[in-house]
């Protein structure tokens, strides 16, 4: 193979890689123009150079032109996947709620994607509504009534998305954390857990009142108590714990009061030992100076024997 046939060759193979690429763009146009969204050829070809897949684009145009979404144009599209958007989540969206008759714009549904909500699932649940399970993870909501009762209540929070307040609304964690907060209120506000009990519905009543659905991404529908349970007397426990405590303060003062009375004790004992000490230096000094005779000092002495005598028998016995 000389080096004209090679050259040839290699024109050859660049021509054929070109018309096969030619080939695919030429389709998606024709594509397009059978559904009545022209796009030309050079804009497709320019999608590739610009890293968009063109076939995306043009299906998603197509689609949207098809479903009465005439005012998204292919250079919506291409911004939008630049950004880092789907495409495909979005058209399917904004179909979804043109056929609900949902307010929702391109602008305000690829700020939704863009913020990474799923923004077709959220139109999808502003057509059907979800619950969620509150507390979400099992368990129960535990309050008590001004009767000292512990009620374990498990309610169901119907919501559905409101689209206007998904781009920066709170999320389901804030609705499940105000509406458990609703509920212990409800149930504190109570004056006995047969309150509660007799009409629960009470209870869903006192919630919605108080607007819990603010600044979120839902509109609560229906809060129901799904279970309600007693439980602990905890009025009463709080009682005998403070009954305990009180006693335990009271022994310690008691202890305190005998502990001084014992310090009190000891330390007369120690004023009558010293003053016991005196009595020796006094009847010499008494002695000395003729102020007490011979014979009293014996009566003393016999006194003091005889004091000592009784306290020995008084021992033994």
């Amino acid at each position: 193979m000389n080096a004209f046939e090679l050259f040839l060759f290699v024109l050859l193979g660049i021509g054929a890689v070109i018309a096969l690429m030619t080939t695919r763009f030429i389709s998606l146009s024709f594509q397009a123009f059978v559904s009545g969204t022209p796009i030309s050829f050079f804009n497709i070809v320019g999608m590739s150079l610009r890293k968009i897949p063109p076939r995306l684009i043009v299906s998603a145009y197509i689609n949207a032109f098809k479903a009465g979404l005439k005012n998204i144009s292919v250079n919506d599209l291409e911004t939008h996947f630049l950004a880092g958007g789907h495409i495909h989540d979005i058209i399917r969206a904004m179909i979804a709620a043109d056929k609900a008759n949902i307010p929702l714009d391109w602008r305000q549904a690829t700020a939704i994607d863009l913020a990474g909500r799923d923004v077709f699932e959220a139109v999808k649940t502003s057509v059907h509504p979800k619950v969620i399970d509150c507390p979400d993870q099992g368990g129960f909501i535990m309050a008590v009534a001004r009767n000292g009762i512990e009620l374990k209540v498990r309610a169901r929070v119907t919501v559905r998305t409101n689209i206007k307040q998904l781009v920066g609304g709170a999320t389901e964690e804030t609705v499940i954390a105000r509406v458990g907060e609703g509920i212990v209120n409800a149930i504190g506000g109570s004056e006995s857990h047969q309150e509660v009990l007799a009409a629960p519905q009470n209870i869903s009543k006192r919630v919605l009142e108080k607007g819990l659905d603010a600044q979120t991404a839902f509109e609560i529908l229906s809060i129901d108590i799904a279970d309600i349970t007693i439980g602990e007397n905890i009025g009463a426990r709080l009682r005998a714990d403070q009954a305990e405590s009180d006693m335990r303060v009271a022994r310690a003062k008691a202890e305190e009061r005998r502990a001084m009375a014992v310090a009190y004790e000891q330390e007369m004992l120690a004023k009558v030992r010293e003053a016991e000490a005196l009595v020796p230096k006094a009847l010499a000094e008494a002695l000395t100076k003729g102020r007490l005779g011979v014979l009293d000092y014996q009566k003393y002495q016999n006194l003091k024997a005889d004091t000592s005598m009784r306290e020995a028998l008084a021992k033994a016995d």
